[in-house]
């Protein structure tokens, strides 16, 4: 499992690959559980931030494999969903986690007005920035684009089991989502495929896919992995490698 160091300070983003010739750009919001220098840790142990509560262990990992393998670009936050979550519309609840899970965030709360700002102005918004610019300048270039956004899940929550190792949600066009579902079902008819798992759109879960995906007419998708799955490299190739097909065929076959 790649991790992120929580103790120097940096962009509030990476994009790799920006020039990257494939229909693909891939998306990893919470790839880092880094805490910018001036939240210290947020009063949360080491072992706090590395839980899935601070990031999405074995997501970046992932993506990576996949932006390498497509010649995709891949565009990744470097500042932990604790600190802010760019996944989230700024009048959510959770935009600014106080609790996740049973673990209390008490640096967050009561924020000032001012600080909640700051939050957006420096660490959400350039995210979204940079993402919005890459995606207006594909298409100023008419070049094909297909937004992919890659999370990973927590196999237990609230003390509930969650069975699927993979799960596909959807924006507003379904259809080369359940086309990734159904190729990566015919590779493995037993494995088991969450439809919309382990949230599903109306959660409140999907900003980045709507706001940048839907948002632009673009094709999209959003793959959920359930994080026991790739922690070790060969998880994290297996399922780069899985996907690396699913995405292909899909868009093969929804050409066709």
């Amino acid at each position: 499992m790649e991790y992120v160091a929580v103790d120097s300070e940096e962009p509030a983003f990476r994009v790799g690959n920006p020039e990257g010739a494939s229909p693909f750009v891939i998306v990893c919001d919470h790839a880092s559980n880094r805490i910018p220098d001036r939240y210290g840790n947020l009063g949360l142990s080491l072992a706090e931030r590395l839980t899935h509560i601070a990031w999405d262990p074995g997501a970046l990992s992932v993506s990576r494999r996949i932006a390498n393998r497509l010649d995709a670009p891949l565009v990744s936050s470097t500042v932990s969903r604790l600190v802010i979550d760019t996944n989230r519309d700024l009048d959510a609840p959770d935009l600014i986690w106080t609790l996740s899970e049973s673990t209390r965030i008490e640096a967050n709360e009561n924020l000032s007005d001012d600080e909640r700002q700051f939050r957006i102005d420096n660490y959400h918004e350039p995210f979204h920035q940079a993402l919005g610019e890459l995606l207006d300048q594909r298409l100023m270039r008419d070049q094909e684009t297909i937004l992919v956004c890659v999370h990973s899940f927590t196999p237990v929550f609230h003390g509930v089991e969650r069975p699927w190792p993979i799960g596909i949600l959807h924006g507003l066009d379904d259809r080369f989502s359940d086309a990734v579902r159904q190729h990566i079902q015919y590779e493995d008819p037993n494995l088991l495929i969450g439809w919309n798992q382990p949230y599903a759109a109306m959660a409140g879960v999907t900003l980045t896919m709507e706001r940048h995906g839907d948002g632009r007419g673009l094709t999209n998708t959003m793959i959920e992995l359930r994080n026991n799955e790739i922690l070790d490299e060969y998880g994290a190739q297996l399922w780069a490698d899985r996907l690396v097909r699913g995405l292909s065929t899909a868009r093969i076959n929804l050409r066709d």
